[in-house]
């Protein structure tokens, strides 16, 4: 008969596969147990903040190895923390973050809810979405009782906390109370193992002694490696300008993969969880850019389907290698009432960048009308000139335009 505590473990060791740290040691396969022994799947639960509308590979990280836990039968809470994003999370932040208005925080959870679900397994049964200003909205004597669950001394010994004390930086009473509350969230979902990234280990651990101070047990943390932009120097992350996102179109998405440097491919592999359609980009004595093709349509059948893919790749090939224009390109109209187009509003709307931005790529020669490139400071263009025309923005952003 097989012994319950050897398969805990081996499920424990196989969900932990990845990870960076499984912490305390045997927790998780305790908590296996346990669930076991109560004939229950697992609460496994992930905060993110909606600070920015859209999620990226670097998210796909963690949010595959939910996904991995729904496929062994648990229940994943994943948790929209539109009232912590009030507070901004300063892991890795030397500085306060600017707090958003609650409009746009109720849009970004709205799209982030939408796009988690590319990757998660939407079932009722294995998914629990939950917004934490549900339970975070407290009163006074809430806030004090939580406040009574750690020391300041506690909080100072996270590393960003700790150097910006000893270099005499500030560090709001916000931000030393934003841990708390993500520990609050632990209580509140009474959760079995929260996941996050390497950055959060203060973060989770905390959380396990707010869940003891109000009585609960001690969740199990896991964290998983973050992922390298496609600059191959900082984490992904859309500040920076090196992300690949998880709703990008499809020959976005291959185009942006065939841009990053060789080195940084490897973490692409080991990371996300993109299955057989990789493997040949792992294997020895393939050239470099065959490997990254490999990757390139490996990572857009993942996300949309191998057709995609492949049409992805015929399209980066028409445009890179043969230099001419997409077979496809998308139409954008443009009001016609005045006598000139004003470029960077145009490019704004039809790419998802501030105008600052679009003006910004045409004074550097980044936008191009028909065979023309525009000039620097160049923003308006006479209306007559445009429609017809082949709008280029960057390398790989094409639209038709057509006056209306």
């Amino acid at each position: 008969m097989p012994n319950a505590n050897d398969d805990a473990a081996e499920e424990a060791a196989r969900l932990s596969r990845g990870a960076v740290e499984s912490l305390p040691e045997g927790a998780l396969a305790a908590h296996l147990r346990t669930a076991r022994e109560q004939a229950r799947p697992l609460r496994v639960k992930l905060g993110i903040d909606p600070t920015a509308p859209d999620i990226h590979l670097g998210h796909a990280v963690v949010l595959g190895k939910l996904r991995e836990f729904q496929d062994a039968g648990h229940m994943v809470v994943l948790i929209v923390g539109d009232y912590t994003a009030r507070v901004g999370d300063p892991s890795g932040r030397s500085t306060l973050r600017p707090m958003l208005s609650e409009a746009e925080i109720d849009a970004n959870a709205a799209t982030f809810q939408e796009q988690a679900l590319r990757i998660l397994d939407g079932d009722p049964a294995r998914l629990e979405l939950r917004r934490n200003s549900e339970w975070l909205d407290m009163d006074m004597v809430d806030v004090l009782g939580l406040l009574r669950t750690t020391t300041v001394a506690q909080l100072l010994e996270r590393d960003d906390f700790a150097k910006r004390f000893s270099a005499r930086e500030p560090i709001s009473m916000l931000e030393l109370l934003y841990p708390l509350l993500q520990g609050y969230d632990s209580v509140a979902v009474r959760a079995d193992v929260e996941l996050g990234g390497t950055d959060q280990t203060f973060n989770l651990l905390l959380g396990r002694e707010v869940q003891r101070a109000y009585g609960h047990p001690e969740q199990a943390i896991m964290t998983m490696p973050i992922l390298i932009g496609i600059d191959g120097r900082r984490k992904m992350s859309k500040s920076f300008g090196n992300h690949i996102g998880i709703t990008d179109a499809p020959e976005e998405m291959y185009g942006k993969t065939m841009a990053m440097p060789d080195e940084a491919m490897a973490d692409y592999l080991r990371l996300l969880p993109l299955g057989a359609a990789a493997a040949t980009s792992a294997e020895g004595g393939v050239p470099a850019r065959e490997a990254k093709r490999a990757l390139a349509r490996a990572i857009v059948s993942w996300l949309y389907s191998p057709h995609d893919a492949a049409s992805a790749e015929r399209q980066f090939d028409r445009v890179f290698v043969e230099h001419q224009a997409p077979e496809e390109i998308e139409g954008a109209a443009f009001d016609a009432d005045g006598s000139m187009l004003h470029l960077p509003a145009l490019i704004a709307e039809e790419f998802g960048i501030s105008r600052s931005e679009a003006r910004r790529l045409i004074d550097q020669g980044g936008v191009s009308l028909g065979e023309s490139v525009i000039g620097a400071g160049e923003h308006d263009v006479a209306a007559e000139r445009a429609d017809g025309q082949v709008l280029k923005v960057g390398r790989r952003r094409f639209r038709r335009l057509r006056a209306r």
